[in-house]
């Protein structure tokens, strides 16, 4: 079998852990200076031994699977003064191998859960209470929006006009007429001025770009922008 290129013993609770932690940290404009994570499962027993703990605070400071700083992960992480707090809670019926990472900075704040499947494989499946899907394969575009009608349909002739070919789209409402969100895998990462134009449509109250975390891992720290 081959895995993934990283550093540490295991591709679901180094590997994984690691890209779902990078996820969560594009979800914010900027750095996180504080960090909650909640380990369920498999997670929550191995996270010291399989180096789950190294991993997620390498992600939570924007390094990649196979970055050579990642056993320093925590140490560097206090040098930066990132708090971040550590708990175990059974989260449900969900993977074994699932965390809850809660991040916040002066001005922002975000709540990402997800799983690691195995072999590196990841799965998000809930954005600051909004249920998602999303792989960290592709590009994916995170929008909170007005629940009305014609918004999926604008967003996808948008996506489709700067050349995306859209992989998944996934919308999930809490109450019908309240807010909504959309994860949508794109095989590209939209334009900064195709970004800028749907962050400044009436209906969109919050837009992210979140890196390609699996395919995409070519550089040893991958900060990235945020949108």
């Amino acid at each position: 079998m081959i895995g993934p290129i990283m550093i540490g013993p295991s591709s679901s609770h180094t590997a994984g852990a690691c890209r779902l932690a990078l996820l969560a940290r594009h979800t914010l404009q900027r750095p996180a200076e504080r960090a909650k994570l909640t380990l369920h499962g498999s997670f929550a027993k191995t996270a010291k031994g399989h180096g789950t703990e190294l991993a997620l605070t390498a992600g939570i400071l924007g390094y990649y699977p196979h970055d050579p700083r990642i056993p320093q992960a925590l140490s560097i992480a206090k040098k930066q003064q990132l708090d971040i707090v550590f708990d175990a809670a059974d989260l449900g019926d969900v993977h074994p191998n699932t965390v809850c990472i809660e991040l916040e900075n002066r001005t922002e704040k975000s709540h990402l859960t997800g799983s690691s499947l195995g072999g590196g494989s990841i799965q998000v499946f809930e954005i600051d209470a909004f249920e998602v899907r999303f792989s960290g394969r592709y590009h994916t575009l995170l929008l909170r929006h007005v629940d009305q009608t014609g918004v999926i349909a604008h967003v996808a002739q948008v996506i489709a006009d700067n050349e995306g070919n859209i992989a998944t789209l996934y919308s999930a409402r809490q109450k019908k007429g309240g807010e909504a969100m959309m994860s949508i895998e794109i095989d590209k990462r939209l334009s900064q001025y195709v970004l800028d134009y749907l962050t400044h449509l009436p209906y969109i109250r919050w837009l992210r770009i979140l890196p390609e975390v699996i395919s995409g891992e070519g550089h040893l720290s991958g900060t990235g922008d945020v949108a």
